[in-house]
């Protein structure tokens, strides 16, 4: 068999094989799929935490300033992410993508968002600002937030893979990540209306977090947040 017959073998049984489906409860890892044509749905909320203009940070800075900031934003990131039952489930680059799962993932995810704000405020810029007093770098970054019925499949060969999540959830997360609208975070209306109380209303007196920011670019109707929520 030539590698071309190979690979037309293995496209042709993906598309003939029925796939397999269990609903999960809990976020899989790798080991949990099989390479074939084997799936978990789930009911997930998706986070996507995003440098801003990190490729001007990369052109602008030495290269190791700007691993400095890569390093301790996706460290500070990860660490409030899981303290708020968020599982990571997969580094880009400058962005960490994470999935939450039952009944409070909405607002677990919404408050992961104002925290990872506060953070950037009190934490990230202080430290570089105390480092490099003469540094005129400014770390911004977007976190977004989605929910939808997702599908997780192992994709890859062996020795070489990971999983895939089939879903609007995480395709929209990544996009409001993405957005240049002025908030460090943005969240679908689907998250918005199952926010609980404390994670809707904020400040002194009490007042909504979330922007109503209307339909934005097919994602439908948004919602962008400049409050914090300290740790």
């Amino acid at each position: 068999m030539t590698f071309a017959d190979e690979l037309r073998e293995y496209v042709a049984k993906t598309h003939l094989t029925t796939w397999g489906r269990r609903d999960g409860q809990q976020v899989p890892s790798t080991e949990d799929i099989t390479l074939g044509n084997q799936a978990v749905n789930l009911d997930a909320v998706v986070l996507y935490a995003d440098l801003k203009d990190s490729t001007g940070l990369v052109h602008g800075y030495k290269d190791w300033f700007a691993a400095e900031i890569y390093k301790n934003y996706l460290y500070v990131v990860s660490r409030i992410i899981r303290a708020l039952g968020g599982v990571i489930t997969a580094f880009d680059g400058d962005r960490v993508m994470a999935v939450y799962i039952g009944d409070s993932k909405n607002s677990s995810a919404a408050k992961t968002a104002l925290k990872i704000n506060w953070a950037v405020i009190n934490i990230l810029q202080p430290a570089i600002d105390a480092q490099y007093p003469n540094n005129v770098y400014k770390l911004e970054q977007k976190v977004g937030i989605a929910s939808s019925k997702t599908m997780v499949a192992r994709t890859g060969i062996r020795g070489s893979n990971d999983l895939v999540w089939v879903g609007n959830a995480a395709n929209i997360a990544a996009k409001l990540a993405a957005l240049n609208r002025g908030y460090p975070s943005y969240i679908t209306q689907g998250v918005f209306n199952k926010l609980s109380e404390e994670t809707k209303y904020g400040g002194e007196p009490p007042r909504q977090m979330w922007v109503d920011l209307g339909n934005s670019d097919g994602h439908g109707q948004i919602y962008g947040s400049t409050f914090w929520w300290g740790l």
